[in-house]
């Protein structure tokens, strides 16, 4: 059998594989603004922080509620505890001998000895013993821990508010980069326009010049110039790509998968956009967010402050014990109960100035937090304002080269009739051409000016969709 044969299928079944796990993803705007959302790496870790929040919530609530554990502990001594003990039992012997008037060997009075009696060496308790208790304890009062249940719902408005933020960032991005796209897809358009123009030039200037009314020069120059809109063709077609690619990875969709755009632009809409709206800081997400900040700041000043108060908390504890000889604590023999019940009073007196230093570091913090607020009103201030004089800028630069090209377009018209008529140079269709297309190029990157201007204005007045 030919090798060739045996190849042949199995490089058509890889083919086939290859191209059968590419997904195509076909998206407006708004889709793949949901897209992004719900799949960007970033807006996930910003909703696992809140997440993660909720169950540093639990922990604070878990404080103030009643905490029981329980234990069972079993002792085996191989050796048992020596105790020594005070000689009690030789006293009273010396004390009946001594009334009795007892005399010793030698016939003298038995006397107390003057050393005393010394101790006695004792082993108390069993080999075996076991015990096991229920502790439970309730905080009855902490400042600290109450100021913690106070700033709960706070701290869960921080987190909900960076996750607001991270996705008010990727919107942003995702409206730059498909824009970016669509206006590029227009220019290419345009481009193949132009190609047509300048395949068709070149036929009609190689039959002229076949019939010997233009010099071969002619034809070279716009063959030239056919090979540079096709070279700047491949260049645009790179850079979609290039774009493309970069949206895949900012809406985390996998780069062997196809993403098209379904959505044009409305360049009407955007020539009449008027610039209208009022700054307002609370519109703007980071402005939230840093006034949230701010107010934990006060929860963090008084928790420290609290901690000067004593605490209170009450505990309570029930246990059994029982000792053995051998290891039968499951048979006859008894077991002893030991309860109790109590309250603790903590009163903080002197900790080298720890408390009152952590106080003063909280109320700096609350002052950046402060600084970092009024810096943030300045920048959203300025921005808002230079969004505002770009997108004015924009729309007066759009209108102009649309009449730019506008222009062109009717004189490459008219050049191109007299050429044909015999009126008119190469030289002079060769250049009303490439006006055109520096017009062309001119006004799409204006019109992309205007829809990045856009974007950078409603996210600076809070009003991004």
């Amino acid at each position: 059998m030919n090798r060739k044969t045996v190849f042949l299928p199995a490089l058509l079944l890889f083919c086939f594989v290859d191209v059968t796990a590419q997904k195509v993803n076909s998206f407006s705007l708004k889709q793949t603004i949901e897209y992004a959302i719900l799949n960007s790496p970033e807006v996930k870790n910003a909703l696992l922080d809140i997440q993660i929040q909720k169950q540093s919530n639990r922990e604070i609530t878990a404080i103030a509620l009643p905490q029981l554990n329980g234990s069972v502990t079993s002792n085996h001594f191989f050796d048992i505890p020596v105790t020594t003990l005070p000689d009690f039992i030789s006293p009273s012997v010396y004390n009946v001998l001594v009334n009795n008037g007892v005399v010793d060997g030698s016939g003298r009075p038995i006397v107390f000895p003057a050393n005393g009696f010394g101790s006695v060496p004792a082993r108390f308790g069993t080999s075996w013993n076991m015990s096991g208790g229920i502790d439970v304890a309730q905080i009855l009062f902490d400042g600290q821990v109450f100021v913690g249940l106070k700033a709960r719902s706070t701290v869960m408005n921080l987190a909900s508010q960076s996750a607001e933020v991270t996705k008010e960032q990727i919107k942003a991005n995702v409206y730059k980069l498909y824009y970016q796209l669509v206006v590029g897809n227009k220019q290419a358009t345009s481009i193949d326009a132009n190609i047509e123009r300048f395949e068709k030039l070149l036929a009609d200037t190689r039959e002229i010049y076949k019939n010997g009314f233009v010099e071969k020069l002619d034809v070279d120059k716009v063959e030239v110039q056919l090979n540079n809109l096709k070279t700047e063709k491949e260049k645009i077609s790179y850079q979609l790509q290039m774009g493309n690619s970069a949206l895949k990875f900012l809406i985390n969709i996998p780069q062997q998968d196809q993403l098209v755009l379904t959505d044009t632009l409305n360049e009407a809409a955007i020539k009449s956009l008027v610039v209208s709206d009022s700054l307002q800081f609370s519109n703007r997400k980071e402005y939230m967010q840093i006034t949230t900040a701010l107010k934990l700041s006060k929860f963090n000043i008084k928790r420290y402050q609290l901690s000067k108060i004593p605490t209170i908390a009450a505990f309570a504890s029930y246990s059994k014990n029982a000792q053995r000889n051998e290891f039968d604590f499951l048979g006859k023999g008894s077991w002893f109960s030991t309860s109790l019940v109590g309250v603790k009073i903590a009163v903080p007196i002197f900790d080298g100035n720890a408390r009152n230093a952590r106080i003063q570091k909280a109320k700096f913090e609350y002052e950046k937090t402060k600084n970092i607020k009024e810096r943030l009103e300045q920048a959203i201030a300025m921005e808002t304002s230079n969004a505002t004089l770009k997108l004015n800028s924009g729309l007066v630069t759009l209108q102009n080269q649309e009449s730019n090209v506008q222009l062109a377009e009717k004189v490459y018209k008219v050049t191109k009739m007299k050429y044909e008529q015999g009126l008119g140079s190469n030289m002079e269709i060769y250049n009303a051409q490439t006006e055109l297309k520096v017009a062309q190029n001119n006004y799409y990157g204006s019109l992309y000016d205007v829809i990045i201007a856009k974007v950078d204005y409603l996210k600076a007045i809070g009003k991004l969709p």
